[in-house]
């Protein structure tokens, strides 16, 4: 079987995002000598999490497959992607009785999700 080995971001200014992902989430990002490119560590282990590289984009509009990250608070990352110059492209949205999640975009125009696991999530009532 085949898994998922790491995932990279593309930017037409990788060096801006650095700040960005590490002020979200967390992630260490340490510039690899001798290339335009900066490793992703998603847990302070090397033995645990998920890693991945931020580099230039390699063609003007690749698609891609979206990442979901883990966060506490689903509203609070929401709202710090906004503060950081992000944008929500779908806002919170309730996977029932899993989980919340919203798809966001960096300034650069990244797409990524955030996760919130709850087994309460349930869409409001439609208006009558």
């Amino acid at each position: 079987m085949s898994s998922v080995t790491h995932f990279e971001i593309y930017a037409s200014d990788p060096a801006k995002l650095v700040d960005f992902y590490h002020t979200l989430f967390g992630w260490h990002l340490e510039k690899a000598p001798g290339i335009d490119y900066w490793w992703i560590q998603t847990e302070p282990s090397h033995t645990n999490g998920f890693t991945g590289g931020l580099t230039y984009r390699p063609i003007p509009e690749p698609r891609s497959w979206v990442h979901y990250v883990n966060v506490d608070s689903l509203d609070q990352a929401v709202a710090r992607v906004q503060q950081l110059g992000g944008a929500v492209l779908r806002p919170k949205t309730a996977v029932p009785k899993t989980a919340w999640y919203a798809v966001l975009a960096d300034p650069q125009g990244n797409i990524f999700a955030v996760w919130q696991p709850d087994s309460n999530a349930f869409p409001p009532p439609e208006p009558e």
